[in-house]
C-alpha cells in the first residue's frame, strides 16, 4: 500500500473533517499511480501516527482522504540515532541518507571537516539539501518509516561541536580506535542507551579526522570507537553502525 507522510499531527488530523495531501504527491497520486476514489492509502502523521487511509476525491491541487484505522506500527528505531557526517566526495552522502534512511537513522548532519575535499557555497549548499531532502522522503516511504528524516544544513566544525550537548550519547568513528583494537565503547553505548534516547555518531570524510578534532570531539564528551578490526570506507561506516544498533536494540531485544 502506498505510503504518505501529513504535515499535521495525529490530534491534529483527528479534529480535522478530512486528510488533505497537496503539492507533488497529488501528481503521483493522480498520474503515476493512477488512483481514484475508494482506494486506500497509508498516511503517516507528523508524529509518527500511520493511519489507513480511503480516498474521497481527486483534483489536480488536492486528494481529499478519511481515516479508517489507525495502525498503531511504530517501525522507528528504539533509539534514536542521528549521523554527523564529514562532507564526502562525490554522490556518497546521497547514497548514506537513502540507505542511511532505510536502517532507521533519525537525522543527518553533514559538516566540513578539516580533510574534507568538498566546500560547498550558500548556494550550492541549499540546492544539494535540498535534493537530500527528497532522497530522505522518498527512502522514508519506500521502507515504510513512520517517520522522514530530518536533514541538516551543512555545519561547521564548531557548529556541531556546538551541538552535542543537545544529545544524551555522542560516540565519533575512529579509525585509530579499530587500529588499536578496541571495539568495546561502541556495543557498550548501544546496550545502555535506554528506549527512547538520542545518540549523535559523528563520523569523518574520507580522510577521517585530524587529531585535533578528536580532540575537540572528546572534550564536548564523544567517545572514540572502534567498529571492528576492519577499516570501513566513508560511506560504509554509517551504515554499518546503524546496522549495529537495529541488531542490539531491535533483534537482541526481541529475543
Amino acid at each position: 500500500m502506498q505510503r504518505y507522510f501529513i504535515e499535521q499531527t495525529k490530534q491534529e488530523i483527528t479534529a480535522l473533517p478530512a486528510v488533505i495531501i497537496k503539492g507533488e504527491d497529488v501528481h503521483h497520486i493522480v498520474n503515476v499511480m493512477r488512483m481514484s476514489s475508494g482506494d486506500h492509502v497509508m498516511c503517516c502523521a507528523k508524529d509518527g501516527h500511520e493511519a489507513e487511509c480511503r480516498i474521497e476525491s481527486l483534483s489536480k491541487e488536492e486528494v481529499v482522504l478519511s481515516v479508517v484505522d489507525w495502525t498503531g506500527k511504530n517501525r522507528e528505531l528504539p533509539i534514536r540515532v542521528h549521523i554527523a557526517n564529514g562532507l564526502p566526495k562525490g554522490d556518497k552522502l546521497e547514497w548514506i541518507i537513502q540507505k542511511g534512511t532505510e536502517l532507521g537513522a533519525s537525522s543527518f548532519f553533514p559538516f566540513e571537516a578539516s580533510r574534507s575535499v568538498v566546500k560547498l557555497d550558500h548556494k550550492k549548499a541549499k540546492k544539494k539539501r535540498e535534493r537530500w531532502l527528497k532522497i530522505a522522503k522518498e527512502a522514508a516511504e519506500q521502507s515504510h518509516r513512520n517517520k522522514i528524516p530530518e536533514v541538516g544544513g551543512v555545519l561547521t566544525f564548531k557548529g556541531l561541536l556546538e551541538s552535542l550537548p543537545s544529545f544524551d550519547k555522542c560516540v565519533v568513528a575512529y579509525e585509530e580506535s579499530s587500529k588499536q583494537g578496541e571495539n568495546s565503547q561502541f556495543q557498550s553505548v548501544i546496550k545502555d542507551l535506554p528506549e527512547g534516547s538520542s545518540l549523535l555518531m559523528v563520523f569523518g570524510p574520507e580522510g577521517g579526522f585530524s587529531e585535533s578534532e578528536i580532540e575537540a570531539l572528546k572534550e564536548k564528551g564523544a567517545l572514540a570507537c572502534g567498529l571492528g578490526p576492519r577499516i570501513l570506507r566513508a560511506e560504509t561506516a554509517p551504515l554499518y553502525a546503524l546496522a549495529a544498533v537495529s541488531y542490539h536494540t531491535e533483534l537482541l531485544r526481541g529475543e
